[in-house]
């Protein structure tokens, strides 16, 4: 479990340094601070692959469902300043949206420990990250946009990467369109 702590804590503490410690972050440049994130996320993923499971809730039945919907909406977030639709100069933050959306479908379906440190604490994360971005000063919305279609191109994306996640979850055992993941 502490292999899993060390990788959410270095993945938030990467982020936040940009913010909170600027002449660190500079001093790492853009290579140190990929370099981090490139460990923090192979330790998040050693650490939530050889967690014990300790349960501490059950999930509801069928929640899979429910996190399968929420997903696609996650994904799709994740896709709004690449392709810049309709949602691109009227969100502020649909990245760490993207993010909380994920931490809570994850969450749905997986009520153990490591589940808890890892979907928690990234979902904590991105508040975070949004109160600081917030803190700095105010949002200057974009202008620029291609509308629909943006919003055209992000679903197609969308669809195409849910569906090399789900392989992927099916290919690690954990099926999404079982109802849960039990």
């Amino acid at each position: 479990m502490s292999v899993l702590i060390v990788g959410v804590a270095l993945f938030i503490a990467a982020h936040v340094l940009k913010r909170l410690l600027p002449g660190l972050h500079d001093k790492l440049g853009k290579g140190g601070v990929a370099a981090v994130l490139v460990v923090s996320v192979i330790l998040m993923i050693w650490g939530y692959r050889t967690a014990p499971f300790e349960p501490v809730y059950t999930p509801l039945p069928g929640m899979g469902h429910l996190n399968n919907t929420l997903m696609l909406v996650s994904i799709f977030l994740f896709g709004v300043g690449g392709t810049k639709g309709t949602l691109y100069n009227r969100m502020r933050h649909p990245m760490l949206w993207g993010t909380v959306i994920w931490s809570v479908a994850h969450l749905l379906v997986n009520g153990d420990v490591a589940a808890l440190v890892l979907f928690g604490g990234l979902g904590l994360w991105a508040f975070l990250e949004m109160a600081l971005i917030n803190a700095a000063g105010p949002w200057v919305r974009p202008t620029e946009g291609r509308g629909i279609k943006g919003d055209a191109m992000n679903l197609v994306g969308t669809l195409v990467l849910y569906g090399l996640i789900a392989g992927v979850h099916v290919w690690l055992g954990h099926n999404p369109f079982l109802g849960t993941y039990g």
